[in-house]
């Protein structure tokens, strides 16, 4: 698969969501001039269009907002942890007496 016709899926989806029309297989197919049998079989595409119609789909519900504000919790209790990581390495790398100390 090429990464162009990953972008024209990926434009197609964000430009039907910004207008408020469905995200289906047909109007991405028309829309980014892509086989619907190659949305369907490709499994980077077919993701595409799923996370997009999900997207489109539970955006004004409470659901939707109570899960993206989940997973939204999820990634930054991930990123903090990475950063306490990395503040670790940094403190134990810059203490008195380590090789690597200034």
């Amino acid at each position: 698969m090429s990464a162009d016709r990953l972008g024209q899926v990926e434009r197609a989806c964000a430009d039907l969501a910004a207008h408020g029309e469905d995200v289906t297989f047909v109007t991405v197919s028309a829309r980014a001039n892509v086989p619907r049998v190659t949305l369907y079989r490709n499994p980077d595409l077919r993701a595409v269009v799923e996370e997009h119609r999900a997207r489109s789909r539970d955006a004004q519900t409470l659901t939707g907002l109570s899960t993206e504000l989940a997973n939204l919790r999820l990634a930054l209790e991930a990123v903090a942890e990475r950063v306490r990581h990395h503040d670790e390495t940094l403190r134990r790398l810059t203490k008195p007496g380590h090789p690597r100390a200034k």
